[in-house]
């Protein structure tokens, strides 16, 4: 038993399994979109949905989610997260509309059940690594989506657009498995070890108190302006390109790539920084300016796009593990860390639903991309100076 893996390290390795399952699944879609369109005879408005209903589902379904976790623990969350994923995908390769429709609402609701699970499970036992397994989560999540994007379009090539999205849903098998195995019997101490106060393992009062009410409020407007801006340029970013540079859409796609793939890059080297004991703010302004360079560096100059878009990567992976980083490690309880995550994705994911369809009307509106990008760029000027107060010394 000496080379065994230390079951802390056997639930880390379950637990970026499930994180692989994430965001995947909704990343294979929109490569083959348009072959799932023209085989479903589906309208655009009803393929919109298809993209859409699942951040939708982050947005309604946070709350309940949150209380799931609260009633069943996070390890069968988790356990019903993962399988929703393997069903959705099953049900959503069917064939049919409303199988379609079905299928993709399956998978936002499972993923929202993981979206909050997740970080409980991080905030309970791996406290004394939140930083770094939070980086670690996020990394594997773009990873996840990285495999998809790229993978989904030869896969469908070859054995079409319905096995194509459904095979994914092996990565989803493996890891309900491997998650079942590394969180049976699990009993987690009276108490983890934290700063201050000590915190319930399960539960704990779910009362976020004074200090950490203000930190989650200024985490729903950073995270609201992340995901906003996230879901916006994930949407837009081939056609902004296109109008800027005169790209065709094949390159403007391969333009746009490094805005997901870099956000592994920002998932790993946040932790690493931190520990070797750079503050938070400092941390949380170089991102907010990285990512700040993309919507500016579209508007002033757009033949650097690359460098826009690879800086931009990487904040966006960055942002998204100083924002988790933060409840996990502030919170006094497990039970107020499940809180205050599920507070700040409910309103965060809220606005990010709306966030692609708004732009796409200012374009509409104004008959170019400027304003759309000023939009974007006072985003994340409103993200940037929620950071800058959240992590302010001795907040």
């Amino acid at each position: 038993m000496g080379n065994a893996i230390p079951p802390s390290g056997f639930l880390l390795v379950a637990l970026l399994l499930v994180a692989l399952n994430l965001r995947a699944p909704l990343t294979s879609l929109p490569p083959v979109v348009g072959q799932v369109s023209a085989a479903l005879g589906l309208t655009p408005a009803q393929a919109g949905l298809l993209t859409s209903v699942p951040v939708l589902c982050f947005a309604l379904l946070t709350p309940p989610a949150s209380a799931l976790v609260a009633r069943l623990g996070p390890e069968r969350a988790v356990l019903i997260a993962v399988a929703g994923v393997v069903a959705g995908q099953a049900v959503r390769s069917a064939g049919t509309v409303p199988a379609a429709l079905a299928g993709t609402a399956l998978l936002g609701a499972g993923i929202t059940i993981g979206n909050v699970a997740v970080p409980v499970v991080i905030a309970r036992d791996f406290l004394s690594r939140s930083a770094a397994v939070t980086g670690a989560y996020s990394a594997t999540m773009n990873v996840g989506s990285a495999l998809t994007t790229t993978l989904t379009v030869p896969l469908a090539a070859q054995w079409g657009w319905q096995w194509a999205l459904a095979g994914w849903g092996v990565l989803a098998v493996v890891a309900l498995v491997v998650w079942g195995r590394a969180s049976r019997g699990v009993a987690p101490p009276a108490t983890a070890a934290a700063p201050g106060p000590a915190r319930a393992a399960h539960g704990g009062s779910a009362r976020l108190g004074r200090p950490m009410a203000l930190l989650t409020a200024l985490l729903c407007v950073a995270f609201a302006g992340q995901a906003s801006s996230y879901y916006a340029m994930t949407a837009w970013l081939p056609e902004i390109l296109h109008a800027r540079l005169g790209l065709g859409a094949g390159a403007a796609g391969s333009l746009a790539a490094p805005f997901q793939l870099c956000a592994v890059a920002g998932s790993l080297g946040v932790p690493l920084t931190l520990s070797r004991r750079v503050p938070v703010r400092w941390v949380s302004l170089a991102v907010t300016g990285m990512w700040l360079a993309l919507p500016a560096g579209m508007l002033l100059a757009p033949a650097a796009a690359l460098a826009w878009i690879a800086l931009a990567g990487v904040a966006q992976g960055g942002n998204f593990t100083v924002i988790f980083t933060l409840i996990a490690q502030r919170a006094p309880s497990v039970a107020a860390a499940r809180r205050a995550s599920a507070v700040v994705q409910t309103l965060g994911y809220a606005c990010a639903a709306a966030a692609p369809t708004v732009l796409g009307a200012m374009h509409a509106t104004t008959g170019g991309w400027t304003m759309p990008l000023v939009g974007v760029l006072a985003l994340l000027g409103i993200m940037g100076g929620a950071m800058a107060v959240a992590t302010r010394p001795g907040r």
